[in-house]
């Protein structure tokens, strides 16, 4: 497990934030909740921005901005949880929702079956720490934004055979300060954006239509990324491309079902991660805590150190330090600095994502980091790090060479639907592209694409894993977790893949069509 060393003290933090009475709210709630029984209090203070754009056929559907500022108090009282909430940021209110904290947990305590014990974690006195990005989307016009979407737009409905296009980009902007008891006291701030442009032709005599999306994945940057201006994600050639490859799919021959070799690419193959070994290895679902949404894991504790989740040259991490990670911070939301571990060491499960309550349960002195409220009025939960699956680290292997070794088979591109069970094990994933390969080569497209394993055999059929220069970070805003429910961003970076012998279905036949 590495920390890192230094945090960024010149962090980007706004005015408006800074402006808020965040130190004498956390001393009063901090001194109530102590004076009422409290042995031990955190505070944490809550503001999040957002705003959304969409457009289709190049006219403006909906722009949608908000804020939902509040503190929340959370305190054990008697190795019991209490948490209470307001939005009002007044002395007076820390005050009484320190208190209201202290008398849910003294409420609680009766039911309580295991005392909470918290993992040790340095107190960190005057911390700050911001996200990496150039450009803070809320300081563009949204005029801009609206004008870029259409250019956008435009670029894609020009081409023949494409009859709708939609735009959209969510932005994001969290600030927090968290402070407790031992003496912690952090502030930070994040921004995200995701970008997403949609291409649909349609065949009004047989009844039916064909989409495509780009492929940029949602990324904790700024609005260069949207803009193309850090160079990150070329948007002149995928909009010129889109076209081109729509109009390929939907003269494509429907796949023959049956096991294929696959070289999968990794727009496609983070979703796979995310599903089959990132939930996997929340500790939580894996000892049964967290059921009642998405279920639980086939990757117990009493299998730690020996299930073999895949083949040796497998070795998937967890991070919450990855530069532009949608579940990068500083410091998590109980005060633990961001973290790097490894979850599957050489193919064999070797850790799990946790957060203060749960690391002494495993037998760790530590949490690495991962407790997160998508909101101040809900209750910090054990939330997903970045998963992501190394490159080769001893050779640069292209994408190019995998399909190389390929004689008859498929590489995957883009991500779609998917469905996996309730411990996470049985699953089906699709794409957006799928291009036959023959003899090492790429062969045109076929539709109607979905493979199918369990998460072990899956990782298991292995072969290869591309190098650096395949490596990839792709994610999501809304993985969801917990009743009520939240909402977290979170990223995985994975190459490309070799996998040989998946069963592929033809989803045109599975439908029964």
């Amino acid at each position: 497990m590495t920390t890192p060393t230094t945090r960024e003290s010149r962090a980007r933090i706004d005015a408006e934030f800074l402006a808020l009475p965040l130190g004498p709210l956390a001393e009063a709630a901090l001194t109530a909740a102590a004076a009422a029984g409290a042995e031990h209090a955190d505070v944490r203070v809550h503001r999040l921005v957002t705003q959304s754009i969409r457009v289709r056929d190049g006219v403006v559907e909906s722009i949608a901005d908000s804020t939902d500022l509040g503190f929340a108090v959370r305190v054990i009282v008697d190795g019991t949880w209490g948490f209470a909430s307001h939005p009002a940021l007044t002395a007076q209110t820390a005050v009484e929702v320190a208190r209201r904290a202290v008398t849910v947990a003294t409420t609680l305590r009766a039911l309580n079956r295991e005392r909470v014990t918290l993992a040790d974690e340095p107190v960190y006195a005057d911390a700050r720490w911001s996200s990496a990005h150039e450009v803070d989307p809320f300081t563009v016009p949204t005029s801009d934004k609206v004008a870029l979407l259409q250019d956008y737009s435009q670029r894609l409905s020009a081409s023949d055979g494409v009859d709708h296009v939609s735009a959209s980009v969510l932005q994001v902007k969290e600030q927090t300060f968290y402070a407790d008891t031992a003496g912690s006291r952090i502030t930070q701030q994040r921004v995200r954006v995701h970008p997403q442009l949609e291409a649909t032709t349609v065949d009004s005599a047989a009844g039916v239509f064909e989409s495509m999306r780009t492929l940029a994945a949602p990324a904790a940057r700024g609005w260069e990324y949207v803009t193309g201006a850090d160079g990150i994600w070329d948007w002149d050639t995928e909009l010129a491309r889109i076209p081109e490859w729509l109009a390929e799919k939907v003269k494509a021959p429907s796949v023959t079902p049956g096991p294929t070799d696959l070289v999968i690419d990794p727009t496609n193959l983070w979703l796979t991660i995310h599903e089959s070994i990132g939930h996997a290895t929340e500790y939580d679902r894996a000892i049964g805590y967290e059921s009642a949404y998405a279920g639980t894991s086939f990757a117990t504790p009493d299998l730690l150190g020996t299930l073999r989740y895949g083949t040796p040259i497998m070795h998937v991490t967890g991070d919450r330090t990855e530069t532009h990670g949608l579940a990068t911070i500083g410091y998590d939301d109980e005060g633990v600095a961001g973290q790097r571990w490894d979850l599957v060491r050489e193919g064999t499960l070797v850790g799990y994502q946790l957060d203060r309550v749960f690391a002494p349960r495993l037998g760790l002195d530590r949490s690495n980091g991962c407790s997160y409220a998508d909101s101040p009025h809900h209750v910090p939960i054990q939330r997903m790090a970045n998963v992501s699956l190394r490159p080769d680290p001893d050779r640069d292997t292209s994408t190019e060479e995998l399909i190389s070794r390929v004689e008859d088979g498929l590489y995957i591109v883009g991500d779609r639907s998917w469905s996996i069970d309730m411990q996470r094990y049985n699953f089906q994933f699709t794409g957006q592209r799928f291009f036959r390969i023959r003899d090492g080569k790429l062969d045109g497209q076929v539709r109607d694409v979905a493979y199918q394993a369990t998460t072990t055999d899956f990782w298991g059929a292995m072969e290869a894993v591309g190098g650096p220069s395949t490596w990839y970070l792709g994610g999501a805003f809304n993985c969801g977790k917990a009743q009520p429910g939240q909402a977290a961003a979170v990223s995985h970076g994975c190459p490309s893949i070799l996998v040989r012998g998946v069963n592929v279905l033809n989803t045109r036949t599975e439908a029964g069509q």
